[in-house]
């Protein structure tokens, strides 16, 4: 589990450890550099052939480009991700706030190294209690380390901690709604006789003072926008503030859980961070502001200095707290080739003088040797941790850190495969190096992270080179002028190629083969089968950002323990890297963007709207050439994106068919041609619609189809790539790897009838459409991965593609059949898997009406449908019991289960609110 992530208060000093931030000198910026044996030597080409989980003399590969292979000795928690922890006062236990695996709080015993206790609503808890929702910030014991205090939605539950460090008799401790806005409650300190607590309320914006006996609110001050977390110094506290200042009049803003804060209109991102100064001697004074860099996390005080995690600027604030002025900024980004994209977000101060700072997007602490307030830190190296860190603390000789992600999605489980959800974290302690041994370590670093030499390589002699279809240079021309990203739906590798007997593939665990997915196949034959390509994220909130920023960033990371404040980051500033998105480094690049439905959040649908008409008003088009009889609306809270974005595609919602998405392109493209960048959101095979599983997904196949048909058919053809990429694969089981997840590269200049088992990532994606069209990388992800040249050819084989009918009925399952009449499939392939049957036998039809009940709660469709809003493993189990006739068991299982029998339901859905 990991170490608390920013955390503990002045007065508590085994445990007082923070997220660390680089520091600099005055307004200078200290630029690290690192340096080391085996340092500009590794790229995420050394990959090779490795798969996810696998083991090498690097690390073990995780599914985000890197290897992992901590120093000292590893605790790996299979109860799902840390989102922050704690150390008890007296340092023998670590308390980690808890989320994905159905528990919210974890005890580790530090001594013992084991976990001792589980606390959560999961039959696998020790202790239980409601909810599993957690906040971003905490656990806080008391001084005397007799009570804990859990962050929540609403609130915090207190406990009181046994004398063996376990917790028990939960109370909830409630503050109200604001309107709309929950507390979703950050950090919290106590006074230093243990009376008071005082919460940093981070939908609200205030700090308050409460009764810690009674739970009663004492006091309250307004301060900067999402308060996050909070440290007590002598008489004042300080609090950090992640959307920065209270917009001022006439300033650009966009919106932050019904906050407008200062946002920049073209990358979206917040223009603001603030660290809010109360004066406990002079309560009823209005907090003084401090500006600090952009997206402060964690806040840490000793010796005087506060230091202040920037997460976005990638730069630790020193704030002299006898002046409340910053004296020093420290650059957190030991690789030249990136300056942004490292995610400081932890920080402590040994006693001997060693500044530590967690790099969660770098899986590293850095190391600096730190004297004085003012007086510049000097960089030693990186020393290597699990997959993401947040909270480091010093425990006696001990350095500990709690890493989120751990081991990537590697728990184990008794199912026929892994899924994104099962989620580790884990908790490493080490003795601190000397420092020639800490400069050793960055070159593994380095090696771990793929970071070298003239990774992201500039063409200086205005491109006069030879086209190509990747260009080595950014600048160089390319063959491929036309970029289509297609973006889908949650479906791993397995579920649709598990049947391609030439890849790595398991049929026991697919459920969308040849006859659902025609076209999707035979693509793979005419152009590619890639069996070993990963997604990142866990859900829809973390794949869409993966995509569209190269980066998932450390706000939606640390708001996985509740997701109540934003899901899609598409509507909250505080998701949006300050380096912008895809679409604004094409247009920096001088190239022409054009958006369907991707990064959208808002749709209006009129009347009559519904699956059945659209279905049928697409067949009309399709016929006619008419436009359609039910114009949709899509839109984002982003000016940038809605001026490149054609308003009637629509974002998702499982209630629009794609074949009409489909037709709506179609008429733009037929009048318009393409951009050279062209971005889709196609979420029919997300399910849950009114059509039943495989009919969905098989529109989904039929609209990408169709899609290709049509642009490989057009003069277009000659100088376009297609890249197809799923945001994420969390829908389903894969026997290498959750993450696993099906991609197609399509083009005249795409290798053709290969099946390609190298490393890729959406990472590595992303980069190669960067490459071709010139685009700077966005941070150091992006930065590092190795474009896919290798998927391409020089030679091109301009054969178009000519989509195949569906097979699958794309009505099937429709309690009311359209208009139009039902959809009459082609004949399926016989030498394939049958098509699922949507008939549901006589023993199991009460079961599934329960689902079909279920269905209607999971707001996958309409105007305010949310991507995975239904719970992930009860969503998985209706779409596997969909696909096999109600017959057969989920893999690992001997049951069909009901709804509220399934296991793992208890894991928190996004969006849910509670």
């Amino acid at each position: 589990m990991q170490v608390t992530r920013r955390r503990r208060r002045a007065g508590n000093r085994r445990s007082s450890s923070h997220r660390l931030r680089y520091a600099t000198a005055g307004s200078a910026t200290l630029v690290l550099v690192a340096t080391g044996t085996g340092v500009g030597v590794a790229s995420t080409a050394q990959f090779g052939k490795d798969q996810v989980g696998q083991v090498t003399e690097n690390g073990q590969v995780v599914s985000a480009d890197q290897y992992v292979k901590p120093i000292g000795d590893r605790l790996v928690v299979n109860n799902g991700k840390i989102m922050a922890s704690s150390v008890s006062p007296d340092g023998a236990h670590l308390a980690a706030l808890t989320t994905d695996g159905g528990i919210a709080l974890t005890i580790v015993d530090l001594k013992s190294w084991k976990v001792q206790q589980l606390v959560g609503n999961s039959a696998t808890a020790n202790l239980r209690i409601a909810g599993n929702d957690v906040g971003q910030e905490g656990p806080t014991y008391s001084p005397d380390g007799k009570a804990l205090w859990l962050a929540q939605t609403d609130g915090y539950t207190k406990f009181t901690v046994n004398p063996d460090g376990t917790v028990a008799t939960p109370v909830p401790v409630k503050i109200p709604a604001d309107g709309a806005k929950h507390a979703l409650v950050a950090q919290a300190v106590f006074s230093p006789d243990g009376s008071t607590v005082y919460s940093a309320v981070n939908g609200q914006n205030r700090v308050v003072a409460l009764d810690a006996a009674t739970g009663a609110i004492k006091q309250s001050w307004a301060v900067g926008n999402a308060p996050r977390d909070l440290v007590r110094v002598g008489t004042k506290l300080y609090v950090s503030n992640e959307g920065g200042h209270p917009a001022k009049p006439g300033e650009p803003t966009l919106n932050s859980y019904n906050t407008q804060v200062p946002a920049s209109q073209f990358t979206g991102a917040t223009t603001s961070g603030t660290v809010s100064v109360i004066d406990l001697a002079n309560a009823a004074a209005a907090p003084k502001s401090v500006d600090v860099g952009l997206h402060p996390t964690a806040v840490y005080f000793k010796n005087g200095a506060l230091f202040v995690t920037n997460t976005a600027s990638n730069t630790v604030s020193v704030i002299d707290t006898g002046r409340d002025k910053v004296v020093q900024t420290i650059a957190t980004q030991p690789w030249p080739q990136a300056s942004v994209g490292y995610e400081p977000d932890g920080v402590t101060l040994t006693d001997d003088g060693h500044l530590l700072v967690t790099l969660g997007r770098a899986n590293a602490v850095a190391v600096y040797r730190y004297q004085r307030a003012q007086e510049p830190v000097s960089y030693v190296g990186l020393l290597p941790t699990d997959y993401f860190p947040t909270a480091i603390t010093t425990v006696g000789k001990d350095v500990v850190v709690s890493n989120t992600r751990g081991i990537d999605a590697r728990r184990p489980t008794t199912a026929a495969g892994h899924g994104t959800h099962d989620t580790t974290s884990s908790v490493q302690k080490f003795r601190l190096p000397d420092d020639r041994a800490i400069r050793g370590y960055t070159g593994q670093v380095f090696r771990q992270n793929g970071w070298t030499n003239d990774s992201v390589q500039v063409a200086q002699d205005n491109g006069h080179r030879r086209a190509v279809p990747v260009p080595a240079r950014l600048g160089d021309p390319s063959t491929i002028k036309h970029v289509f990203l297609l973006v889908k739906e949650n479906r791993t590798y397995d579920q649709v190629f598990g049947d391609d007997a030439r890849g790595n593939g398991d049929p026991s665990v697919t459920q969308f083969g040849e006859n659902v997915t025609p076209n999707q196949h035979a693509l793979a034959k005419q152009f590619g089968l890639y069996d070993n390509t990963y997604d990142i994220g866990t859900n829809s909130a973390e794949g869409h950002n993966w995509l569209m920023q190269a980066d998932n960033p450390e706000y939606t990371e640390s708001s996985a323990g509740e997701y109540l404040r934003s899901y899609d980051t598409e509507d909250d500033a505080l998701g949006h890297q300050s380096s912008g998105f895809l679409w604004t480094g094409a247009q920096a690049a001088g190239k022409s963007v054009r958006d369907f439905g991707e990064f959208q959040q808002f749709l209006t649908k009129p009347a009559g709207a519904s699956w059945q008409n659209l279905y049928c008003d697409a067949k009309n088009m399709a016929a006619t050439g008419e436009p359609t009889a039910y114009p949709l609306v899509s839109s984002s809270p982003i000016p940038s994106l809605n001026n490149v974005s054609v308003p009637g595609f629509p974002k998702f919602d499982t209630s629009v068919p794609d074949t009409y998405r489909y037709q709506i392109w179609k008429n733009d493209f037929e009048k318009n041609g393409p951009a050279n960048l062209n971005m889709f959101w196609l979420s029919s095979d997300h399910t849950g619609g009114p059509p039943n599983a495989a009919a969905q997904v098989a529109d989904n196949d039929l609209a990408v189809g169709r899609i290709v048909d049509e642009i490989s058919h057009s003069q277009y053809w000659k100088d376009s790539a297609i890249f197809v990429v799923e945001d994420d694969s969390q829908a389903g089981l894969d026997h290498v790897d959750g993450h696993r997840a099906p991609v197609q590269i399509i083009s005249p200049y795409a290798q053709h009838g290969v099946v390609d088992s190298h490393f890729y990532s959406q990472i590595t994606m992303i980069r190669t459409i960067e490459q071709i069209l010139g685009v700077k990388p966005m941070n150091q992800k992006d930065s590092a991965a190795t474009p896919m040249a290798a998927a391409f050819t020089p030679k091109p084989d301009y054969t178009p593609f000519t989509a195949l009918p569906n097979r699958t009925s794309l009505t099937d399952g429709l309690a009311t059949q359209p208009s139009c009449g039902p959809d009459t499939p082609a004949a399926a392939n016989p030498a394939a898997a049958p098509v699922p049957s949507s008939a549901v036998p006589a023993d199991k039809k009460q079961l599934a009406a329960q689902w079909q009940e279920w269905t209607t709660h999971q707001r996958l469709t309409g105007p305010n449908a949310v991507a995975d809003y239904a719970n992930p493993a009860q969503m998985n189990h209706f779409t596997w019991y969909q696909t096999h006739g109600w017959q057969q068991p989920y893999p690992g299982e001997n049951q069909v289960f009901a709804p509220d029998q399934v296991p793992g339901a208890y894991i928190p859905s996004a969006e849910s609110d509670g």
